[in-house]
């Protein structure tokens, strides 16, 4: 849990209760997670065809289409190195960010921790627990892409392990960290506007009269950051993304010029992306 000041937790015990709470978190919501991904990818699969219409529409409308056609089992696709992103990106980024907070604040510091300071300190984790984290967030987006195929045709990968290995196999070892640029820069954006407001706004919070560190303050907490933090990263997200599912581009500002400038849907699609990944921070930050 993010301290106004000082934690009274070692970062042992700060990374097992981050981990826990962000891998119940994404159990629970990685059916949003795989919407998002759809949506995300969406125009690409629609790009050779002008005359065809977006298969996924929405975020319920994507869920639906998922459950109908290749069954609920679908929307859990990625799960496992879900799980094992969680662990690690989820507890370092919020296990780490009290240690470089004090870091970059000196240990003798009294009273508020200024807001740059915050921020980054959050971007700083973020960026370096992704770093270790990035191989689980690519076979994650990519078992999460795979949609339902033509009888006969083969599925890319029967499980996340048999994706860790092809991957390795196939593009390499280096290819594991495909995507890694602009995934530094949406979690290291991301959790910057994340821990940032959410200490800011707990702490402006806890100055009103009649509040108190308890489970409310921490949801409104918890909502101000799922607000900035999914409104200043889902353009990132979506770039993130569409590297992570297709290796076609050939680096980050490419993807994002062609995203912009071929995807006529990519204003609506950021929005609709917000909205799922709002839901997502707001419920991982109410289990923290």
């Amino acid at each position: 849990m993010v301290a106004d000041s000082k934690s009274n937790l070692s970062f042992g015990p700060t990374f097992a209760s981050s981990a826990f709470s962000a891998c119940f978190a994404e159990v629970c919501t990685i059916p949003l997670d795989t919407a998002k991904v759809r949506l995300q990818l969406q125009k690409q699969a629609v790009a050779g065809d002008v005359s065809s219409l977006p298969k996924y529409k929405g975020m319920l409308g994507t869920v639906g289409t998922i459950a109908r056609e290749e069954g609920l089992s679908a929307l859990w696709k990625g799960i496992v190195p879900g799980l094992h992103r969680q662990c690690l990106y989820g507890g370092l980024r919020i296990g780490l960010y009290e240690p470089v907070k004090t870091f970059y604040t000196g240990s003798d510091h009294v009273g508020d921790v200024p807001l740059s300071k915050k921020i980054l300190a959050a971007f700083t984790t973020g960026a370096v627990a992704i770093m270790v984290a990035n191989p689980t967030d690519l076979v994650k987006v990519r078992l999460q892409a795979e949609g339902k195929l033509p009888p006969g045709v083969p599925r890319r990968y029967s499980g996340s392990l048999n994706a860790y290995s092809s991957i390795v196999r196939q593009e390499g070892v280096r290819a594991l960290w495909t995507g890694l640029g602009p995934n530094i820069a949406r979690n290291g954006i991301i959790n910057a506007a994340e821990l940032a407001s959410y200490d800011q706004v707990k702490q402006t919070i806890l100055k009103i009269p009649g509040f108190t560190d308890n489970v409310v303050t921490h949801l409104f907490a918890g909502l101000g950051a799922g607000f900035f933090a999914v409104c200043i990263g889902s353009p990132v997200d979506v770039v993130k993304s569409r590297m992570m599912g297709d290796s076609s581009y050939k680096s980050t500002l490419d993807c994002f010029v062609k995203t912009l400038k071929n995807d006529v849907c990519f204003l609506p699609l950021l929005l609709f992306c917000s909205v799922i990944n709002i839901n997502r921070h707001i419920w991982i930050w109410y289990n923290h």
